[in-house]
């Protein structure tokens, strides 16, 4: 299978690649169009497996499918309540969380104050993508994603443009 691999690479050196296959994104991208309609945010969480040599999505999770109304004021509001319904699709799949994605409505794919303050899964390593225009992208490429490590402690590594143009479809 084919595959999109992100290697954010911090000024501290770590690297801890993270491994999309591309039919997979472009059905993620796809997805996201739709539940955001052109009018508001959307976005998902990525499951997959942690391993040594770096992290692979196996599927996704629409936040819409575990809250319904996440997104009913235009940005993500996800509530406490769809946690539950993804940690048991994560036993389901024998599989976790490792990273999550969203879209904003235009080019800026910079983290919003709420997006600093409030992580998905508050856990050190979490990846956190950022999606511009409502996903209407080229469903080929990364270069224009946003990408962010949670440190811990409501800090977040944050991946420039070099990073970004890492990642290639493979």
């Amino acid at each position: 299978m084919a595959f999109s691999t992100l290697r954010p690479t911090p000024a501290s050196g770590d690297s801890r690649p993270l491994r999309i296959p591309f039919l997979l994104w472009r059905a993620l991208l796809r997805d996201l169009r739709a539940k955001s309609q052109g009018v508001r945010e959307s976005g998902a969480f990525l499951l997959g497996e942690r391993r040594s040599g770096g992290d692979r999505v196996r599927s996704y999770v629409l936040y819409h499918d575990l809250d319904a109304q996440v997104s009913d004021s235009g940005i993500i509001r996800f509530a406490s309540e769809g946690y539950p319904s993804l940690w048991r699709i994560c036993r389901e799949r024998n599989q976790r969380a490792i990273a999550d994605v969203h879209c904003h409505p235009d080019g800026w794919v910079g983290q919003s104050q709420a997006d600093q303050d409030h992580p998905m899964i508050p856990e050190r390593g979490h990846v956190s993508l950022i999606v511009p225009s409502f996903a209407r992208v080229r469903w080929w490429s990364l270069r224009t994603v946003g990408v962010y490590e949670y440190a811990g402690g409501r800090s977040w590594k944050t991946f420039g443009p070099s990073a970004r143009a890492a990642l290639t479809l493979h």
